[in-house]
């Protein structure tokens, strides 16, 4: 499987990205903000940093780099997308994604290790049982997702609620201790903690990660 990574200006874990694609067992191909196509890639992530310094708001900037163009029709015929972190807001800003991230609770950057749980299958947890916890490095200081009520419900109800902060572990103040969140489909994901982080044993994320990327880099073809 081949898997674009997009680099936008002031993205800082796009290289990790592709390392943790690669050492899954897929192709990593370097994508770049004003490119127009995605290389016939069979999946794309959206990787963690501070695009254009994160004016205006979070991801408010990189949603219109043209590279986003290809991304929505990918994403309309199924292809799966991965949006980490700042990759997560930039997906809600382009309206791939329902809700919002915030400024955290306490107003402070946070990181350290998360404590997630799989709560439904997506095109990126194939491969995890529901219910099995995780633990994922985090980094952000607008990681506290949002939804009104009536949004929230329905991401329930439909099964879009993917990752959620273990029980007594929502670091940032999240609504439902919602850590991320699906598409209707379920072939966009995104999320906060940074699975890319945690694919090699002699880093402190551990190998939790790896079990998202293998969901997509372990397929043989793109969903219908």
């Amino acid at each position: 499987m081949r898997i674009g990574v997009i680099t936008f200006p002031g993205s800082l874990d796009d290289a990790d990205a592709r390392r943790a694609v690669e050492l899954c067992g897929g192709d990593g191909v370097a994508l770049w903000h004003a490119d127009r196509d995605l290389k016939g890639v069979d999946g794309v992530i959206l990787p963690g940093g501070f695009s254009w310094g994160d004016y205006l708001r979070c991801g408010a900037v990189s949603q219109h780099a043209p590279v986003m163009d290809a991304v929505r029709e990918f994403a309309a015929d199924g292809g799966p997308v991965l949006g980490i972190c700042n990759g997560f807001q930039i997906l809600c800003e382009a309206g791939l994604l329902p809700g919002a991230l915030l400024r955290n609770a306490g107003l402070r950057f946070v990181c350290r290790p998360a404590a997630i749980r799989v709560e439904q299958e997506s095109a990126w947890t194939r491969g995890i049982r529901p219910g099995t916890q995780l633990t994922i490095p985090l980094k952000n200081g607008e990681g506290r997702y949002y939804a009104d009520p009536a949004t929230l419900d329905r991401l329930e109800a439909d099964g879009q609620v993917v990752f959620r902060y273990a029980a007594g572990q929502n670091p940032n103040g999240s609504e439902r201790d919602i850590a991320g969140v699906a598409n209707e489909a379920g072939n966009v994901v995104g999320l906060m903690p940074h699975p890319e982080h945690a694919v090699d044993d002699l880093l402190w994320g551990g190998t939790d990660g790896r079990a998202i990327f293998e969901s997509v880099t372990a397929r043989t073809s793109v969903p219908s």
